[in-house]
């Protein structure tokens, strides 16, 4: 749980985790309570995380869970992941240990104060055995075109890939819609090179990040002023040895085209390509995922992947970046 942008200290007066069902449905029998230092509440401090202790739930992978929190007072400014594409319930009252959906009348396309689950068993991830993969950048890595609520992001295929290959890794989506490499935003969180070691590098078990990003900071609308090619590379050149410090592989994505957008404009373009250029031709990165390459039509994204808006992917154009990445690279 997260309490990293809140105002105040943020209570908890309760949590649960349990298999999910249909809508806000809970499978019955499922349900577990979560406890913090064998305590049923806890209270996150402004600008802090916590992590439960762990809860006996028998899970598969690519299985749905619900976590349930419990708030009984105002909370001031949440911190949240806008672009779940998934569903959030809320219900008034105490419907904690309740496996029912009717209660959860409200909805949201958020997650609030929830940021991962962590599994363990014979086969996880940790220290002596990196079995984690993560996918970190912006709207692109989130998923924001594909279908709500069928876990269609490209990172959710890259898992099923890495599970049919016999492969029994973890993946953790750590993109944020609207995140730029060099510049904070109030809205879109803090920059790539600021957030990296907390949501990419600490989490259990890291072998391999994917590095997807930079299209924000080319977007026309970036308020921010327009960044250089120079400035560009130089914040990936930051991703890249935070990772290595870290025994970490890094691989490198390419810029996907938003021509037809809003946000392309000529020199965004140029930048684009020269970034490009490198991310293939440098050798900085410990290997490449030329997404640009197998869903670019020119400056324009193939119809055929666009989810219509020109910059996201459909769950098509998801599918297709995630069947490039080599799996030998990660």
């Amino acid at each position: 749980m997260s309490n990293v942008y809140g105002m105040r200290p943020l209570r908890i007066a309760g949590a649960a985790v349990g298999r999910a069902g249909t809508g806000a449905a809970v499978q019955p029998g499922t349900l577990r309570p979560l406890r913090f230092s064998g305590r049923a509440t806890t209270v996150l401090a402004a600008g802090s995380e916590i992590v439960s202790d762990a809860a006996s739930l028998a899970s598969s992978p690519r299985d749905q869970l619900a976590v349930t929190l419990r708030l009984n007072a105002p909370t001031g400014p949440a911190t949240f992941h806008h672009f779940a594409m998934a569903t959030s319930y809320r219900a008034a009252g105490d419907h904690l240990a309740d496996p029912r959906a009717t209660p959860f009348a409200q909805q949201s396309d958020s997650w609030y104060y929830l940021t991962g689950v962590e599994v363990t068993g014979p086969h996880a991830g940790g220290p002596a055995r990196r079995r984690t993969v993560v996918a970190f950048g912006d709207s692109l890595t989130d998923g924001v075109g594909s279908t709500k609520g069928t876990d269609a992001r490209y990172p959710d295929r890259l898992a099923e890939r890495l599970r049919s290959a016999g492969l029994r890794w973890g993946v953790v989506n750590a993109g944020i819609g609207g995140n730029r490499v060099l510049t904070d935003s109030p809205v879109y969180g803090e920059r790539a090179v600021a957030r990296f070691t907390r949501d990419a590098l600490e989490r259990p078990g890291v072998r391999s990040v994917i590095v997807l990003a930079g299209v924000n900071d080319l977007a026309a609308w970036n308020e921010t002023g327009p960044v250089t090619a120079a400035q560009l590379i130089d914040g990936h050149r930051t991703l890249i040895r935070l990772a290595h410090a870290r025994g970490v592989q890094a691989v490198g994505a390419t810029i996907m085209p938003m021509g037809g957008s809003a946000a392309q404009s000529r020199r965004g373009e140029r930048i684009r390509r020269q970034v490009n250029r490198w991310i293939r031709t440098s050798g900085a990165y410990d290997a490449v995922a030329d997404f640009d390459r197998v869903v670019a039509d020119g400056d324009h994204l193939k119809a055929a992947y666009d989810s219509g808006d020109h910059i996201h992917l459909n769950d098509t154009g998801y599918r297709a970046i995630a069947d490039a990445v080599d799996l030998n690279t990660l």
